[in-house]
């Protein structure tokens, strides 16, 4: 029986970024140094694919550093943590390594530079997700207020209208936070931006990447993780641009096919934390169903590279 035929545009910037790519070096590196197990609080990034992997090679991942040994080294994720872990680790006489995204740490050093000169924070971002947690986490209580939509914008009481300045997530909706910095803005003539845009270059590119292709998308499928900030960032982008059906899948088993019954186009893309392994494996099952033309969309090239630790390096 002959395929349907289907046109797959690849989206381009997609998949892991520099600071994803860093911090599973780092688990990996750590590992090499100091045998298993390495103990990692939280997911390093949010992928299963990729935990599941560092499991596999001797990661062990916990929520909390009370659940870490004292006698083993512990890793912190590339969401970042708030100053009080770091310091317990100390108390506690424990190795750690920092694989907090270096994107993310500038927020955190913005934040305190603030925080030196009188302002009171307001950060936009997503309650309980874990990056907020550690950008709210390098200040006193009080001292970050946290809006999540323009209406928490006219609800925010602060202490000094005039006394403000405003940090982001990285891993936002750019169009979102617009919207939302221009109400802060409005209700606060007098708050201070970052000097630089929050929101990382990955986040970014790959949200540009899908505003290219989902117009001609039939359907959209965003390759990462259900708790993953900027692959969920992506389905709503995608939505918000034309694409008709745009979702989030982990693996190319959970493509809901009937769902896209009779589509001719469809558009693939992947949050920063999900490798190309999955992106290539979502490829090869549509070209397993269908009689598939590739079409690769570049809207940017990317050449960021992070170094690791020092601790990590080999001697040269």
């Amino acid at each position: 029986m002959e395929k349907p035929q289907l046109t797959l545009y690849l989206a381009a910037p997609r998949g892991f970024c520099a600071g994803v790519d860093r911090a599973i070096k780092i688990v990996e590196m750590a590992i090499d140094k100091w045998g298993a197990p390495v103990y990692v609080r939280h997911e390093i990034v949010h992928n299963k694919f990729v935990v599941d992997s560092l499991k596999d090679k001797g990661a062990v991942f916990v929520e909390e550093l009370h659940e870490c040994p004292p006698d083993r080294p512990v890793i912190f994720s590339a969401h970042g943590v708030p100053k009080s872990v770091p310091a317990d680790a100390e108390r506690r006489n424990m190795v750690y390594v920092d694989a907090t995204c270096p994107l993310v740490s500038k927020v955190h050093i913005e934040a305190s530079r603030h925080a030196e000169e009188g302002l009171q924070i307001v950060m936009i971002g997503h309650e309980g997700h874990p990056e907020t947690i550690g950008t709210m986490g390098q200040l006193p209580d009080g001292e970050v207020l946290l809006v999540e939509t323009v209406d928490d914008v006219a609800q925010v009481e602060v202490r000094d209208p005039s006394k403000l300045a405003f940090v982001t997530q990285t891993t936002l909706s750019v169009d979102d936070t617009i919207d939302i910095v221009a109400a802060l803005k409005a209700r606060f003539p007098a708050i201070v931006g970052p000097h630089k845009e929050d929101i990382c270059y990955a986040t970014t590119n790959r949200q540009e990447a899908v505003k290219a292709i989902a117009p001609q998308c039939d359907a959209l499928l965003v390759v990462g993780a259900p708790n993953s900030s900027n692959s969920k960032r992506l389905v709503e982008v995608a939505a918000k641009n034309g694409c008709n059906y745009a979702q989030l899948v982990q693996r190319a088993t959970d493509i809901d096919w009937r769902a896209i019954e009779g589509i001719r186009t469809i558009g693939i893309t992947a949050g920063a934390s999900a490798p190309e392994v999955l992106i290539n494996e979502v490829v090869d099952a549509f070209s397993a169903h269908y009689d598939v033309t590739v079409e690769q969309v570049v809207t940017a090239e990317e050449h960021v590279e992070f170094k690791v630790p020092r601790v990590l390096r080999v001697p040269a």
